[in-house]
C-alpha cells in the first residue's frame, strides 16, 4: 500500500478523517441524547452516518494510491453516500418546518433524488461540480427555512441551524474554487479548507438539532 506524497492531498485526507471523527461523535451524541423526537434524531443520525462514510472513503481516495479501477469504485460509493446525506438533510429541514407527517411523505422522494444524483455521477464520473450544485440548492432551501423559523421565534434550534447552514454554504463556496491554497503550518487546498470549515458547520448543526 502506497500513500500519496502530495502535501495538499495528505492534508485533504487528514481533514477528511477529522470530518469522519466529528460525524461519528455526532451520531453517538444523538443516540445518547434521549428518547425525545426519536424519528428526527434517527434521521439526523443516518445523515451523519452517510457523511462519516463519505469522509472515510475520501480519506482513502486522497491519501492512498489505488489503481484507477479501485479508485473509481471508491468514488462511486462516496458519491452515493454524499447524495443520500444531502437528501436526508433536506428531510430534516422539512421536519423542522412542517413536522413529522410532511417529513415522512417527502422521505421516499428525497431518497430517489439522492439516487438520481448518484446515477448522474456514475454516468459522468469526475464531475464533482454536480454535487456542489446539489448541495448548494439544499443549503439555500435550508437557509430560507431556518431564516423563517428564526423570524417566527418559536424554534430554539433554528438560529444554530441557520448558522450551521451559513458556515456550510461558505465551505461549499470555497470547495468550488480549486485555485485556493493556504498554509496554516501545513499546506491546504480547497478540499482541505472545505473540510475544516465543514467541521464547524456540522457542530453548529448538531447544536441546533439538540436544542429543541
Amino acid at each position: 500500500m502506497k500513500f500519496t506524497v502530495s502535501p495538499t492531498e495528505q492534508t485533504t485526507a487528514l481533514t477528511d478523517v477529522l470530518v469522519f471523527i466529528t460525524a461519528c461523535a455526532a451520531i453517538f451524541f444523538l443516540k445518547w441524547w434521549g428518547p425525545s423526537h426519536p424519528w428526527k434524531l434517527n434521521l439526523w443520525a443516518a445523515a451523519f452516518g452517510f457523511i462519516a462514510l463519505a469522509a472515510l472513503l475520501g480519506a482513502c481516495a486522497h491519501g492512498i494510491i489505488f489503481s484507477e479501477a479501485v479508485n473509481g469504485r471508491i468514488w462511486r460509493v462516496l458519491n452515493l453516500s454524499l447524495g443520500l446525506a444531502v437528501s436526508l438533510f433536506v428531510v430534516g429541514v422539512v421536519y423542522d418546518v412542517y413536522h413529522l407527517a410532511a417529513a415522512r411523505r417527502i422521505l421516499p422522494l428525497m431518497i430517489a433524488v439522492g439516487a438520481v444524483f448518484f446515477l448522474i455521477t456514475w454516468r459522468f464520473p469526475g464531475i464533482f461540480f454536480v454535487f456542489i450544485v446539489y448541495e448548494a440548492a439544499a443549503l439555500l432551501f435550508a437557509l430560507g427555512a431556518y431564516g423563517w423559523l428564526v423570524s417566527e421565534g418559536n424554534s430554539p434550534g433554528a438560529p444554530w441551524m441557520a448558522a450551521g447552514v451559513l458556515v456550510s454554504l461558505m465551505a461549499a463556496a470555497i470547495q468550488a474554487i480549486p485555485t485556493i491554497r493556504v498554509r496554516i503550518i501545513w499546506h491546504f487546498d480547497h478540499n482541505g479548507v472545505y473540510h475544516l470549515i465543514q467541521v464547524i458547520g456540522l457542530l453548529l448543526l448538531l447544536r441546533g438539532i439538540t436544542a429543541a
